[in-house]
Parts: C-alpha cells; structure tokens; sequence
C-alpha cells in the first residue's frame, strides 16, 4: 500500500483525499489524457508509484467553469505513453493513482457487467459467485394480480431494479436493450467475456440478460398486453433481500409496458438463435403477440400507483417512443412493410430521436430501424443519421465549454445526471459507429467524468479508483455489514434539485450544481443505484475497450 491509498468504510467518506482530479481507473496508452487542477497552477508532473517524475509540462487554462463553481486548468500528458502507475502533481498536490496501458477499462467494464448479477431476484446468491455479497434465496413466493386478489401469479426472477427490491417491466426492457446492443455492435469484447456466473453456453452478458428477459415473459398476458410492474405496497426497510417477505403485487397492464417488451424481445430473438434456438423462438412470438395487441389497442394506456401503494410508478405522458421502437424492432426482426409503416409514421410525434431512456425511446427505434438488414426509405435513413450528427455536435459543444468534460449544461444536474451522463457517451459512440463522425474522445471525457474528472474528484462507480462512491442507496449494500460496497454500481450522482430531505440537509443553499452530491445512503436522490444507469455505463465502456483493440 503506498501513502496515498485510503481504507474504504461504511462511514461517511467526506471529501476527496485528493486535489487533483482524473480518471481513476486510467487511460490507454495511445490516448489523449487529461487532470483538472482546481486552483491556479503553472506546472504539473507525472509522478510513478516511487515518487519519481517521469513526465512533467505547463498546464492549459481553461477558466471559470460555471456547473462547478471552480476555476481551473488542466495538466495535458497524452505525450506519455509508457505502461504504468502514475499520479499527477502539481502545486504539492497529488491525483489519485491511475494506470496508462492497456485494457485499462477492463476491470471496470467487468464490474459494472458483474453488477446486475448482484440483483437478481428469487434465487440466492452463492459465495462462489457473490464472495463475501452472498446471500440467501428472496421474492420466491407467487404474487398476488392486484385487480383480483384470488389469482396467484408466479412471476419470480428478473432483476431488482434499484436501491428498492421492485421490479418494472419498462426499465427492465431499456436495461436489457442497452446490453443487448453492446453486445450486437461490440461483439469482440463480450464474446468471451467471463464476469463468474452461473451460467454457461453462451456469452455472459447475454446469459444475464436472458435472466431478466425470462421474468420479462412472464409478465405478459396470454391476449399480448403486459402487467406493468411488479412490488410490495411500500419499499422494503433497509434489509437483505431474502428478509422482505411481505406480499408481492401485480399492477396493470399499460401500453408503454406492452410496446417495451415487444421492442425488446424483437431485438434479442435473433441474438439468441445461435446458442439458443428455442428460447429466440419464444421471444419471437411473445414479440409478435404483444406488438399485434399495440395495433389492436391504440390508445395510450398509463400507470399510476393505486392509493396505498408508494413504490416506483415509471409513469409517462404517452406511449409514442416507446411504440416506434416496438415496430422499428418488429421490421428489423421480419422486415415486414407494415412495421416499417407503422413506426415512421410516428416519427411525426416529435419525441427525440436521439434518447435512450426508460421515458423516451426514441434512440432505442432509431438504432433498430438504421440496423435493420431490409431495404429502407432513404429519407428516413437521412433524418435519423442528421439527428445522431447533430446531437453529438450540440453536445460536443457542451463538453467544451465545461471545465470537467462532461457534456452537461448547468441545467442537466437532476436526478440520475450520471446517467444523462453515460447516455450521452452512448450517442457520441453511435454518432461515430452510424454517422461516420469522430467522437471517441468525447465519449472518453464522459466515462473520465464518471472516474473521477470531477470536481469531488470521486469515482462514481463503487469500488472503482481509490476514492469512489460506497454508500449507495442500496438495501443489501447497506445490510449486508461489510465494509466496501458491493462493487460495480453507478451512483446517481449530482443533483441541484436536491429531491429529498436528506439531500437538503446534507447539501448546503448555493452548492453548484455539479457539487450536489454526497456519498450517503440515506439519500435516493442522490446516491441511488438502478439497471438502467448501469446499462449505458456497460455500453460505453464496451465502445471504448472496442476502440482500443
């Protein structure tokens, strides 16, 4: 251990040990690399694990940077390419360690991918697989159908979806799409791919994914429509899975839900056939079943949480996204016209074609129609490519205006902005893989944002860097008495809205936005975990390893 190295602890962290910020885990040798220095600063040095200065310049200035309050500069050492450990010093501060060489985000790509492990629902968690996160099986018994408590469901599995213990149909289907496309555009980095599960025969990425899709298909009723959402009537207390035993209910059926699984069993059955022709042909089917009930029922059917019931609503304003990527993905898998129809028609709905979340799915429609192996309209083709363009070109601006790199305004430090973060690197990565654009060292500056160039200069994935994130509102990462979190999670991150009342008082009135976090598990809105920032961040770091092979 050298003196710079922390002890992690359940204890809240405070602020970083470290004053000069950058990515964590690294940089590939033949990369731009880059610290943020946070006061005024004339030189830095490159520093090994001995203390010894391998590499030395004038630092660039950038000036105010407004989201973060800081006037910074920056320490550019793409020069040095030899492998190693290295810090970076400067005005008698240190950086955390880091590494240049390569397969750098192979570990964190490994964890972030291991993470959804870590929530499965309705089995146990071995030692074997888990280590010291084991635990016993939960959520086995059959749920009750919230419409008529005589009906028993069995509708174990999946994964649970946040710090709670609930399980919803629409960020499950995102979750799974982000997977399943890291896997389908990079398959030279998942294909052999090991992150120690149970299962065996195909890939791993898609054997976790076939967990969640598995829970997916039982949520569907046999006439194609799909329940919602699945959860107690209250969020669990803060204890192991395998202790919240109260009474499972299953809520109804909404189209968003309907049209997600569509999309999303569309998308994997293909993916599937060569390892597992049966199951591809169910997803097939099940895709078939519940995108004729779309067409049968189109009208917007919503979710809102009956009264007595606190857990997440995942409610929306309208289904048009989330239609279009359901027949996007059903002409990608048939090359039916009638698909294809069905979903342009909706790009007149004016949702954003460049988004990838649970509310808007937009991206998710258009990246299925662009890779669909059929003849399609060129116009179309032409309108969603100009779109993925013109994005990354807005957000490149952002980027180079913020002092950190993250491709944020001041205004987009909400709720969940680590994922607007990584969601944003997926669109740069896509803009370069459909559009033909050079974006890869932006996408880079977002994954160094979520390592550690920031101005709390902590790496917001668990278990990452010397200083990361490790009291993430995560009920087992909290009971389970260990010290260092479970690793692998992406944290919430920075939010201005400062949502709950632990945030409130644990941020002070006037805080920059890029400022409002703390590492507290108290905090769900700041510190909070879910599939679907998870997801992208998996994406991302499967773009950039692709990138660097």
């Amino acid at each position: 251990m050298d003196r710079y190295e922390i002890k992690r602890s359940k204890e809240r962290t405070g602020s970083s040990p470290f004053s000069v910020f950058t990515d964590q885990a690294g940089f590939p040798a033949g990369n731009a690399k880059r610290a943020v220095i946070p006061f005024d600063c004339e030189y830095f040095e490159i520093t090994d694990r001995n203390g010894t200065t391998v590499f030395s310049g004038e630092t660039g200035q950038f000036g105010f940077d407004e989201a973060s309050g800081d006037t910074v500069c920056f320490a550019d050492f793409g020069k040095l390419t030899k492998k190693g450990e290295y810090r970076v010093k400067a005005g008698g501060k240190f950086s955390a360690l880091f590494k240049i060489g390569d397969n750098v985000y192979d570990g964190v790509l490994d964890s972030a991918l291991k993470a959804f492990y870590f929530l499965r629902c309705g089995c146990g968690l071995d030692e074997k697989f888990a280590g010291a996160w084991k635990h016993g099986k939960c959520h086995t018994a059959e749920a009750v159908l919230w419409e008529d408590n005589s009906v028993r469901l069995d509708v174990s599995g999946g994964w649970h979806d946040a710090g709670d213990y609930g399980r919803y149909v629409t960020a499950g289907a995102i979750a799974a799409a982000h997977l399943l496309y890291a896997y389908r555009l990079f398959p030279e980095v998942f294909r052999d791919r090991r992150v120690n599960i149970p299962e065996s025969g195909m890939p791993d990425i898609l054997a976790e994914v076939k967990y969640e899709l598995d829970w997916l298909l039982k949520m569907q009723k046999p006439d194609g429509s799909v329940y919602h959402k699945l959860t107690t009537l209250l969020h669990a207390p803060f204890v192991m899975p395998e202790h919240d035993t109260e009474t499972l209910y299953v809520f109804p059926v909404s189209s968003m839900a309907a049209a997600d699984l569509a999309a999303v069993c569309a998308l994997a059955s293909p993916i599937y056939r060569p390892f597992d022709p049966a199951f591809a042909e169910k997803l097939r089917t099940a895709a078939e079943l519940s995108a004729e009930w779309l067409i049968r029922n189109p009208g917007f059917i919503d979710f809102t949480n009956p009264e007595g019931c606190n857990t997440g609503a995942y409610g929306q304003w309208d289904d048009a996204s989330n239609r279009f990527w359901a027949f996007a993905e059903m002409f990608a898998l048939t090359g039916d016209g009638d698909y294809a129809d069905r979903a342009l028609a909706l790009t007149n709905k004016h949702f954003p074609l460049t988004e990838f979340g649970y509310t808007e799915t937009g991206g998710l429609g258009a990246l299925a129609y662009l890779l669909a192996p059929h003849e399609k309209d060129d116009a179309t083709v032409g309108k969603l490519k100009g779109e993925f363009t013109r994005t990354a070109g807005y957000l490149r601006g952002l980027s180079d205006k913020c002092g950190y790199g993250a491709a944020m305004s001041v205004r987009d430090f909400w709720w969940g902005s680590n994922m607007n973060v990584l969601k944003r690197g997926m669109i740069f990565a896509l803009s370069d893989i459909l559009c033909g654009t050079d974006n890869m060292e932006y996408a880079a500056r977002q994954l160094h944002y979520i390592l550690g160039t920031n101005p709390l200069g902590i790496s917001y994935i668990t278990g990452i860097g010397e200083y990361s994130a490790n009291q993430p509102h995560l009920r087992p990462a909290y009971a389970d008495g260990i010290d260092a979190s479970i690793p692998g999670f992406v944290v919430g991150g920075p939010n201005s809205g400062l949502s709950d009342q632990f945030a409130k008082e644990l941020i002070p009135p006037g805080t920059p936005p890029m400022k409002c976090y703390a590492d507290a598990a108290e905090s769900y809105s700041l510190n909070e975990i879910t599939i679907y920032w998870n997801s992208p961040a998996v994406f991302l770091l499967g773009y950039l390893c692709a990138c660097g092979r």
